[in-house]
């Protein structure tokens, strides 16, 4: 019998032969076509994947703004006090973006005669009026009110446009059948800030890239790092990490870290002693560096999840990271994993002396992780529970 077979029955008999939510579904993505691996960390195109092995059809729909279109938003937003946008991201929260994005949605839902659309972020739901018999889904790993408090240009926007995009997400919140959330942290936000309904809300996790579960010989007792940016390396940690090895390496001159980025981050490395840098590295390789790596140090100022912590954590390689987000989460509170409360380059570099100094802990920590990754953080997982829960 197939996986998919077995994942459907399985799911059936668990909740006593009811009905599936739906068996056919359109997914979106404002980050690139839904079935692109390459879009959104390869969130969206996994999770079709595990819904059409439990026999759900998905189709995809990529909503997006023209050129022309993103600079009419930005000039209406500039007149209307919201400033200019630092980011693209900024102007994908702007309400006037949502509506669009929104609206080539539900268009392309009648196309397809789609009745039930999941959401893959809040960026593109339409408005609360716009009507139809179609159910409308949302699978995310934040909220607004989250990501506000470390992200890296809050304090620089003005108040108009903080009031502006708290609104904006509140109103695309409205009128949802029902919010998956990669993280329970997200799901509690979303019912005691946003004040959604907890039995409209399921915290169903995620899965994670190609990188295949790891059980051969594995030695803990070289101190080898490595961390994964393959973009945003300031907001991913990679200027805290730079600064914390410095410090660590005057007391372990043998620590060595290699660095996967892109192009645009390899100015930020330089030629540092120690540190080797990839702008790219393919699937196998990279696997490889996950299973040869004796600690993966990434220390996200703002990333919500991280599904590079579930890599490494499967490949039996312990992470290093901050107290904040989804992380404490994935590592069940710092039991499967080692937590910094501050992000300052002293107590990262502290934290990653510390582990290394055990290597027999490093070794039980890493069969415990991958124990509790592949129990808890797979696709077919996240599928079954969007589907049955």
């Amino acid at each position: 019998m197939s996986d998919g077979s077995m994942l459907a029955m399985n799911a059936a008999s668990t909740i006593g032969g009811a009905g599936r939510r739906f068996d056919r579904v359109a997914m979106t993505c404002v980050f690139g076509h839904p079935r692109d691996p390459r879009s959104w960390s390869g969130a969206p195109a996994n999770l079709a994947n595990a819904l059409e092995r439990l026999g759900v059809v998905v189709e995809g729909i990529r909503p997006r703004i023209g050129r022309l279109a993103k600079l009419a938003i930005v000039a209406r937003d500039m007149m209307n006090g919201l400033g200019r946008p630092l980011s693209g991201e900024q102007m994908l929260r702007s309400l006037r973006s949502r509506r669009k994005l929104g609206t080539q949605v539900v268009e392309a839902a009648c196309r397809l005669g789609a009745r039930h659309i999941l959401h893959t972020g809040t960026f593109d739901l339409p408005a609360p009026d716009a009507g139809g018999d179609v159910r409308h889904y949302l699978y995310c790993d934040h909220s607004w009110a989250l990501a506000r408090v470390h992200h890296p240009h809050a304090a620089r926007l003005g108040k108009k446009a903080l009031v502006a995009f708290e609104q904006a997400e509140r109103e695309a919140l409205q009128g949802l059948a029902h919010v998956f959330t990669f993280g329970a942290y997200v799901r509690d936000n979303l019912i005691h800030h946003y004040g959604l309904p907890a039995e409209k809300v399921t915290a169903v996790g995620s899965g994670m890239g190609a990188i295949e579960p790891y059980d051969g010989p594995k030695s803990y007792t070289e101190p080898k790092l490595m961390f994964v940016a393959k973009h945003l390396f300031r907001a991913k940690g990679g200027m805290l990490l730079l600064d914390a090895f410095e410090i660590a390496r005057k007391r372990r001159p043998d620590l060595s870290l290699t660095i996967v980025g892109d192009e645009r981050s390899r100015a930020f490395v330089g030629a540092r002693p120690g540190i080797t840098f990839h702008a790219y590295l393919p699937w196998a390789e990279l696997q490889q560096l996950y299973r040869d790596s004796t600690l993966l140090v990434q220390p996200m100022l703002n990333d919500p999840w991280g599904q590079v912590y579930l890599e490494a954590m499967v490949s039996r390689t312990p992470v290093v990271g901050l107290t904040r987000h989804g992380l404490p989460e994935i590592v069940d509170g710092g039991r499967q994993g080692f937590l910094v409360d501050r992000a300052e380059p002293a107590p990262l570099a502290e934290a990653i002396l510390s582990a290394l100094s055990d290597p027999e802990r490093l070794q039980r920590m890493a069969g415990a992780a991958q124990r509790h990754v592949l129990e808890n953080y797979t696709w077919n997982r996240v599928a079954e529970r969007i589907v049955y829960s």
